[in-house]
This record gives C-alpha cells, sequence and structure tokens, in this order.
C-alpha cells in the first residue's frame, strides 16, 4: 500500500512539468499569399465523325485528326506536349415507337490534350486546330508551372506573419517567445482556372492571375 502511494506521488511530480509547459503555450495561425499569372495552358480539342459504316467512320476521323496533329505542331507546340485522351469508336441508333433501334452509322471520336507553355501562342493554336478539322473542344485551363516554388515562398511568409502575430501576444502578456513547439499547415494550393470552349477567330486570351495561399497554426514555448 505504502509503496502504491509513493508511485502515485512519484507520478504526479513528473507530470505537473508537462501540464504547466502547457499552460503557457501561445498558439496563432499565419497566413500568406502570392498572386501569379499562370504561365502555362492546357487545352482539350479533337475531331467527332460519323459514316454509315465503322470502318468509314475511322478512316475519316483518322485523317481529318492527322491534319490537325500537323496543325498544332506547325503551331510550334513540341511533339512531348501533345497527348491522346480519348478515342473511340460507337454506333448510333435511332429508336422507334415499338421499342427495338435502327442502326445509323458509327461515330468515331478522337481527342488530343495540348500543353501550351506560351499563352500568348494560345488563341492562334485554337484557331489553327479547328481551321485543320478540330470539331469539338472540352475546354481549357490555366495552370502555374512553378506552384510549389512560389507555395514555398508563401510558406515562409506565413511563418513570419505568425512570429510576428505571437510576439504581440507574448508582450501583451508580460513574456517572451521561446521555443516552436509545434506547426501545422492547412489549406491547398486552388485548381486550375477553367475556361469555355473558344471557336475560330476567338478573342484574345485572358489568363489573369492565380492566388496562392499558404496558412500554418503554430505553437510556441512561453517564458518569463
Amino acid at each position: 500500500m505504502q509503496r502504491a502511494r509513493i508511485l502515485a506521488v512519484l507520478i504526479a511530480i513528473l507530470a505537473a512539468p508537462v501540464a504547466h509547459a502547457a499552460d503557457r503555450l501561445v498558439t496563432v495561425n499565419g497566413e500568406a499569399t502570392v498572386n501569379v499569372a499562370p504561365d502555362t495552358a492546357v487545352i482539350r480539342v479533337g475531331v467527332n465523325s460519323t459514316a454509315k459504316s465503322a470502318r468509314e467512320a475511322s478512316d475519316a476521323n483518322g485523317k481529318q485528326m492527322t491534319a490537325v496533329l500537323a496543325a498544332v505542331k506547325d503551331a510550334g507546340v513540341a511533339a512531348r506536349d501533345v497527348q491522346t485522351s480519348r478515342l473511340s469508336l460507337q454506333p448510333q441508333y435511332d429508336p422507334n415507337r415499338s421499342g427495338t433501334a435502327r442502326l445509323l452509322g458509327f461515330q468515331a471520336t478522337n481527342q488530343i490534350t495540348v500543353n501550351v507553355r506560351d499563352i500568348d501562342k494560345l488563341a492562334g493554336i485554337i484557331d489553327q486546330a479547328i481551321a485543320a478539322g478540330a470539331n469539338e473542344m472540352s475546354g481549357l485551363e490555366f495552370v502555374v508551372s512553378q506552384q510549389s516554388k512560389l507555395l514555398d515562398q508563401a510558406r515562409d511568409e506565413a511563418i513570419a506573419d505568425a512570429r510576428r502575430k505571437a510576439d504581440l501576444y507574448a508582450k501583451a502578456a508580460g513574456a517572451k517567445l521561446g521555443a516552436v513547439i509545434s506547426i501545422s499547415e492547412e489549406g491547398s494550393a486552388p485548381p486550375p482556372r477553367m475556361m469555355q470552349a473558344m471557336r475560330a477567330g476567338a478573342a484574345p486570351v485572358a489568363p489573369g492571375e492565380q492566388t496562392l495561399r499558404a496558412v500554418v497554426t503554430v505553437s510556441y514555448e512561453l517564458t518569463r
């Protein structure tokens, strides 16, 4: 019994500094944003072809898509920046009141994803693709290629913002900031900016800016 009491006293003594230290913390949020213009655009263009037979639809689609690929290449897009993203051949039916469906023909679809690393050339590339036979475009998006590097800059500034706030609280409480106890990050990078499909002869593209945001939560020890 005596041994159990001694053990309980020792546990209480060891736990006391921990509880005391936990009471002497200041926890703040730090925020920072970086505004940057996107430097890359991603477009998805393709060709839809219909014909009475699967062979005719496939051949017509292949011929038209070859012309589109050549136009994109002639516009200055490197081969590594062009990738097939969709390829399909499907029958087309005409349903009637009797519940049976009459085969009308076949539809061949071929779509490519194109990374445009010079946004100034984007409108021209789209126009050339459409002029060469592209008749489908699912839209485009703007991205920042150096997003991780720019987010690191925002993180540095967010930590500095947290330090500034914590220092203000510590001074107001008559204490000083000690060691950093913990750091956690919230939030995420913004999604790519989407735009609707553009037509041939489209107006100049305006990608605008994207805001990269970093939010951190930092706990500091308070000292006297």
